[in-house]
């Protein structure tokens, strides 16, 4: 995890801390963002003054959560996977990552009391360069990563430390990456459906391309990064 490199409270350790972290998100945006190279797009940095301005809707374990149908500005407005996370980086945030089972029904909780059909996470599978690791493999079952975290899932046939839905459009268990077996994108991002398929609130892997509402989760080490190198800001 990110979080981790924040452990030494002194000024010179901070500073080896920030330039650590500039060269880890660089890293993380040439390869989460591979999908898109086409498209010229990239993961976005954060910005300091919307860092200064990010709107929280609930706070949960020590973190705010920003919800996008709650917001008037934003309320409607679907993203694509990458889209998604980019509006959250740019504020501190990220999109959120379901590490826990008291997580991950609160977000779910929210998601039904909103009335929304699904929304995304950062739950992404490993499909680029450096993910032919041997610990990756098979990587429907070992390759699902928190992207906002930098942390594995368990396997996904662990169904109980995972909430993967025990159905989908094939009546099977996820992921099941339908949509490339019907012969179009590969299904490599994790969003949460609302009873899509009468299954209940579950997660389910979805092509990237699709548009969804998204929930942002504020990130410790954006804050940490723009508080360092932006003291003259109260964020």
């Amino acid at each position: 995890m990110i979080v981790m490199f924040f452990s030494q409270p002194n000024p010179l350790a901070d500073m080896k801390i920030s330039l650590c972290l500039v060269t880890l998100l660089a890293l993380v945006a040439m390869a989460v963002a591979q999908f898109h190279q086409q498209a010229g797009r990239i993961l976005e940095p954060p910005v300091p003054t919307l860092c200064a301005q990010r709107k929280i809707h609930e706070t949960f374990g020590g973190k705010g959560y920003f919800f996008s149908w709650k917001d008037p500005s934003v309320a409607g407005q679907e993203e694509d996977w990458l889209g998604g996370r980019n509006w959250c980086r740019k504020r501190c945030m990220d999109l959120v990552s379901v590490e826990t089972h008291a997580e991950n029904e609160f977000v779910k909780s929210r998601i039904v009391e909103g009335r929304q059909r699904y929304i995304w996470t950062s739950g992404r599978l490993c499909d680029f360069k450096g993910c032919e690791r041997a610990d990756l493999q098979p990587r429907n079952v070992n390759g699902w990563f928190w992207t906002a975290e930098l942390t594995k899932l368990p396997p996904t046939t662990d169904r109980r430390q995972t909430d993967w839905s025990p159905s989908g459009g094939f009546n099977k268990p996820q992921p099941d990456n339908r949509e490339f077996l019907q012969g179009g994108a590969s299904e490599n991002c994790l969003a949460i459906l609302n009873n899509f398929y009468n299954d209940g609130v579950h997660w389910h892997d979805v092509a990237c391309h699709h548009r969804k509402p998204w929930v942002c989760e504020e990130s410790d080490s954006l804050l940490k990064y723009v508080r360092f190198t932006n003291p003259h800001l109260r964020i």
